[in-house]
């Protein structure tokens, strides 16, 4: 048995002992796919295990998440700081290898993988953000971003929607650089796949744009090596079909459905390990010669890695302006100083907050050449167009603004392989009753951790005639519901200002909410809105509270006066951000919302919920309780009780 194969057979068992011991995981993609991820990594794939974060590493996704054990093996074996004892822990509460792979949680994890098909999505962004970085930043003599993208799907991946958007993207845009290895086994935790799934796609691939490759013996290093340098070749992105068999080597399980999920048993490794030569029967056994040989491909991967920055200091001599702009894309942490730009929170006007935010978008993009985002095909609507600064194309990477078509999901999950590459600041938009489909990936993002900015307009039933299905009612509550997840909803121009300085500088994904309908800009909002809650308009000894966000501050602020002269004492209360408000001390809080105050309303064209923390047992909430109906806004507006009138006289009843 030759070196490699015997490398390849230790990382087959070492999966098989985590699932084991952990009696849960996926043992039926590592048994088939381990010939191929070897020899990715060790003789395809540049990447260097003594610096997982450098720059021009190639990306690794295992859009097949619950193939985690075949990922944390070859972490362990290639020096990423996995030891035996972490494999060992497999699933277990808090260890480095959690069932699914999770960014930010295991080195070398470059992304997290599970819900199927949003890794491919995810390469796609990463791939984007090759090409459009190449494009900037290499000169005639220096190909300093120069890397690929190399994404492991299998025929589950291949099914869902998301990945079909994304890959007709790649094929649209030329990702030369993307590679994708279709580990095509035929068999999904139902059994064969012709129960439903019988499409041709290597035709599909072909028809997106793809160059399409095949192995068709998935045990063939040879075989395997030459593909994926042919594909590297590719002048378009491409598809590997690697024909394997589920449970690789296990005798009564090979080729079954039941090798997918579920522990092989220790007498099937037992039988399996006989059947593959691997004459080791300790549990996560290395052998001593595959020790010895992964010492010298991890020498032979630092030292490629070190060449790499041997060149790119003669760059920085070379290239002293473009040196410059490489460190705010990639090293410096701290952006422009936007908190005391007088610019940036100077406003005019009663706009929509989408108007409002398109104006301050362009002055965020004069500041940070590194922007880059667009929209599923609604720029001209979400106003998300950075002016004189070009289109991202096939034939222009170098643009920054980005069209993914009328692709939601595709769009989201792109957008965090953008932001997991590094060197780029990404935002994306559309309109807010549609990011249900971005929802998945937006859960993500909160879950990794990672700064995607999410312009979301047509915000209520302000948006009017286009009728409930385009009015978004429960949308609030669902992303106010996501951990880790800011949602900004602002009341005017100024707030529009915060709204955009609490996004570019979180470190997590936040949605700023916009109006299609014009806003009164209020004298009183500003940079008070940076606490996510605020009192907008008092009175000496305030008896009750009127609470609301974005389009309905207006309206609480108008009934002010009217419980004014009715003899009442109110608080006016913007709360632009109830995450961020959540953020800020005790005292401050109290200041706000006095636990003494109990007579409280919160206005809402929106579904009641989050409210309740902040109205009480004894207040109300003026929010939705149906979906919309297609009419004027104004109509709908009174229609459903967001006037001045009506919140005054909840007001009052209380």
């Amino acid at each position: 048995m030759t070196l490699d194969n015997l490398t390849v057979n230790t990382v087959r068992f070492l999966c098989t002992d985590q699932i084991q011991k952990a009696n849960s995981g996926h043992p039926g993609l590592p048994l088939g796919l381990a010939p191929t991820a070897f020899t990715l990594w060790s003789k395809a794939m540049s990447h260097n295990p003594k610096d997982p974060g450098w720059h021009n590493r190639d990306r690794f996704v295992l859009s097949a998440g619950h193939g985690s054990s075949m990922l944390y093996s070859l972490l362990h074996l290639f020096g990423y700081g996995l030891s035996i004892d972490d494999l060992k822990n497999f699933r277990q509460l808090d260890s480095k290898t959690p069932g699914h792979p999770e960014y930010g949680h295991t080195a070398g994890v470059e992304v997290t993988t599970g819900p199927l098909g949003q890794g491919i999505a995810n390469a796609v962004g990463m791939a984007m953000a090759e090409k459009h970085l190449a494009k900037i930043f290499n000169t005639p003599d220096f190909n300093i971003v120069d890397h690929y993208t190399f994404a492991v799907c299998g025929d589950g991946c291949l099914m869902e929607g998301v990945a079909s958007e994304a890959a007709s993207l790649a094929g649209t845009l030329n990702l030369n650089k993307l590679i994708i290895l279709y580990d095509s086994n035929n068999i999904t935790i139902e059994g064969d796949t012709n129960i439903a799934f019988r499409e041709d796609v290597k035709a599909r691939f072909k028809a997106y744009g793809f160059d399409v490759f095949q192995v068709m013996d998935g045990n063939g290093l040879d075989e395997i090596l030459s593909t994926i340098n042919e594909a590297k070749l590719s002048p378009r992105p491409a598809l590997i079909e690697i024909k394997t068999k589920i449970g690789f080597g296990s005798p009564n399980k090979q080729g079954k459905a039941s090798a997918h999920g579920e522990p092989l048993g220790a007498d099937e490794i037992k039988l399996t390990k006989e059947a593959l030569g691997f004459n080791y029967y300790d549990d996560f056994y290395v052998p001593d010669e595959v020790r010895a040989y992964m010492g010298q491909i991890i020498e032979n991967l630092a030292q490629r890695a070190s060449i790499w920055g041997d060149v790119f200091t003669e760059y920085r001599k070379q290239n002293p302006e473009l040196a410059k702009l490489w460190d705010i894309y990639f090293e410096c942490a701290d952006g422009p100083d936007l908190l005391n730009n007088e610019e940036f929170w100077q406003n005019e006007g009663n706009l929509a907050s989408r108007v409002s935010s398109e104006i301050v978008l362009n002055k965020v993009a004069k500041l940070y050449p590194n922007l880059i985002g667009g929209s599923a095909d609604l720029s001209p609507s979400t106003k998300t167009i950075m002016k004189g600064r070009g289109d991202f194309s096939a034939e222009t990477p170098e643009g920054p603004n980005l069209h993914f078509g009328i692709r939601e999901h595709a769009m989201n999950a792109v957008a965090n392989g953008i932001a997991l590459h590094g060197g780029l600041k990404i935002y994306v938009s559309g309109f807010f009753v549609f990011s249900d489909y971005s929802k998945a990936a937006m859960r993500l993002s909160a879950l990794m951790g990672i700064p995607v900015i999410n312009i979301m307009t047509h915000d209520s039933i302000g948006v009017g005639e286009d009728g409930p299905t385009h009015q978004p009612v429960e949308q609030l509550t669902a992303l106010r519901s996501i951990p880790n997840f800011t949602v900004i909803r602002p009341c005017d121009s100024n707030e529009v200002s915060a709204a955009w300085y609490l996004a570019l500088n979180r470190k997590s994904p936040t949605a700023i909410v916009l109006t299609r309908q014009n806003l009164t800009l209020l004298k009183e909002t500003g940079k008070d809105a940076l606490k996510g809650g605020y009192i907008l308009r008092d009175s000496v000894s305030p008896d009750i509270i009127l609470m609301a966000s974005g389009s309905e501050v207006g309206i609480i602020y108008e009934a002010f006066d009217k419980l004014v002269e009715k003899g009442m004492r109110p608080r006016v209360v913007s709360m632009p951000s109830m995450e961020v408000f959540e953020e800020q001390g005790e005292e401050y809080k109290e200041s706000v919302f006095p636990k003494n105050i109990r007579k409280r309303v919160a206005v809402e064209a929106g579904a009641k919920t989050c409210w309740y923390k902040y109205v009480g047992l004894d207040g109300d909430i003026i929010g939705m309780d149906s979906f919309g109906a297609s009419a004027p806004a104004n109509s709908l507006f009174e229609k459903f009780g967001f006037t001045v009138d009506n919140v005054a006289e909840a007001a009052l009843k209380l």
